[in-house]
């Protein structure tokens, strides 16, 4: 493959937060409808998951969730660009959901062979059917929640293929969140960053723009539709 495509979940693969999808329409109590200030969302999320267990929500229930969100516009166009181009491109995910959501969303969307690796927390059901959910990681980056930094995952990921001399002529990276920026920073003037037009990805890159130009080094795509993700890089192959 020449060229690496690192995509996120929420709101990028997927039109919206599959956190949010999972609690959609059942009464939490007070303690776990707002997301801790100072705390971890991933623990957070972990007595949200366990609430649901306890209420009777089931392994099949939480799949029919996660294979029922709705994909991003375009999405379905750029997955079907990109199996016609599998040789060309590596596709990796990291995402900061659960592996079981992303796993049956990607099966739903029948994406999942698209991707080398995904990278997301831990998750699976225990005895009881309650689905648990762990971190990914320990890490020092002071940008990032405690349980994950996706520069580190990246940067790891990289550094493995390099020694398997697996070198990318470049990388992109389609996201939209905050956590999509600190990996996004690692790209060299050669790499490209698709921030989710709007999204705090976006704002941060022209914030950082702003206030030190030429400092992100990647060039910057923003998108609305998936569909301008699959149009550059069809133009990129042409060139």
């Amino acid at each position: 493959p020449r060229f690496l495509l690192v995509f996120d979940f929420d709101e990028t693969i997927v039109d919206e937060n599959s956190d949010d999808s999972v609690v959609r329409g059942r009464a939490l109590p007070e303690a776990l409808r707002q997301s801790p200030r100072g705390g971890s969302y991933n623990e957070h999320m972990q007595r949200v998951l366990a609430f649901l267990g306890e209420q009777g929500v089931r392994p099949a229930d939480f799949r029919a969730v996660y294979e029922n969100i709705p994909l991003s516009p375009g999405m379905a166009e750029l997955f079907q660009f990109l199996s016609k181009h599998q040789e060309l491109f590596e596709l990796i995910l990291i995402s900061d959901a659960n592996t079981f959501g992303v796993e049956a969303k990607l099966r739903a969307a029948g994406a999942r062979s698209l991707f080398r690796k995904i990278f997301s927390n831990p998750a699976s059901f225990d005895r009881r059917g309650f689905l648990t959910l762990g971190p990914y990681h320990s890490h020092k980056c002071l940008e990032c929640p405690a349980n994950m930094c996706k520069r580190k995952i990246l940067t790891e990921y990289l550094a493995e293929r390099a020694r398997e001399d697996v070198e990318f002529q470049r990388v992109f990276y389609v996201g939209d969140g905050a956590n999509d920026f600190c990996p996004s920073g690692t790209l060299t003037a050669a790499d490209v960053a698709f921030p989710r037009k709007g999204y705090p990805m976006h704002r941060m890159i022209q914030e950082s723009q702003e206030k030190q130009p030429g400092a992100f080094q990647a060039a910057v795509v923003p998108w609305e539709s998936a569909a301008e993700v699959a149009r550059y890089l069809q133009e990129l192959l042409r060139r």
